[in-house]
């Protein structure tokens, strides 16, 4: 029997092995983060905000793109795909829909977060969360909508380290776990002492967000597992590396053809995408 993308998920949480999670942009960084062999990824709003609409991660994309970005994501990969849900895009029926419709997009778990809308990328200046009370109603109407029949995971975040300090933030966070939330996560701690205090204060999995340049120390995963993380992140990793490397493709093109050991071979390129799996099963339908 096949598992579904939730229960893939809750396997992978059960072991005890911490769960490297490279975030993907849209359909092809998810198909090489499973070509890679790693079992999980998420679908980082900086990444697509940026892949998508060449905008910063400010709240810019819709419900509807993000919907649609997902789904054709998650159509891609057979690993589960985590979705960052934002804030709910409204009230506590908006984030109702916001759950349901990412669960019927293909995702195995959606991220609701108590930042003011539009929110902000975690590690940017220019945020701040909505009062304890709406932050509470987020996470309630979220695990309502979930516990209505939709097989997901409910990821909740706070990002009251800014503003209000670490205590406010793992008060927040123990409160979204009493209320069903399955992982929680405390973005932007400012030191290793932070990172432990979040492990030891708060039940249930948690993960912890590695940006490169961020505000939170970029500790390696069996640093973060004897932490008492469960996921570690990686949102920018890859948008960044396409990055650097299409810059320096674009660069060398200025002066001639882009050196060879800077490209992928075009057959192994073919490969990735899948042009081969799809003249083998092309083959079936041939009427020879």
């Amino acid at each position: 029997m096949t598992l579904s993308s939730p229960d893939k998920l809750r396997a992978l949480l059960r072991q005890e092995q911490i769960i490297t999670m490279p975030c993907c942009f849209d359909p092809l960084s998810a198909k090489l983060i499973e070509q890679a062999n790693f079992p999980l990824t998420f679908m980082s709003g900086f990444a697509a905000s940026a892949a998508r609409l060449g905008m910063p991660d400010t709240g810019l994309m819709s419900y509807g793109e993000v919907i649609d970005q997902g789904r054709n994501i998650c159509n891609a990969v057979d690993i589960p795909v985590i979705g960052d849900g934002d804030t709910g895009y409204g009230n506590a029926m908006n984030t109702k829909r916001t759950v349901k419709g990412f669960a019927q997009a293909g995702f195995a778990a959606v991220m609701i977060e108590d930042q003011h809308a539009p929110k902000r990328c975690g590690h940017t200046a220019g945020k701040s969360v909505v009062d304890r009370a709406e932050a509470f109603e987020r996470i309630r109407a979220a695990v309502d909508a979930r516990n209505e029949g939709p097989d997901i995971l409910i990821l909740a975040r706070t990002d009251a380290r800014h503003d209000h300090g670490l205590d406010e933030a793992i008060a927040r966070a123990r409160r979204f776990h009493e209320l069903g939330a399955d992982i929680l996560f405390v973005e932007a701690p400012r030191d290793k002492a932070e990172m432990r205090r979040i492990c030891e204060e708060l039940p249930g999995p948690k993960m912890a967000n590695m940006i490169e340049g961020g505000l939170t120390p970029n500790l390696p995963p069996n640093e973060l597992q004897h932490m008492g993380f469960q996921i570690a992140a990686y949102p920018i990793t890859l948008i960044a590396a396409a990055m650097k490397a299409m810059t320096a493709a674009l660069s060398d093109l200025k002066r001639g053809p882009v050196p060879s050991d800077r490209l992928m071979p075009f057959d192994e390129v073919k490969t990735r995408i899948g042009f081969d799996a799809y003249f083998e099963a092309e083959k079936d339908y041939d009427n020879q």
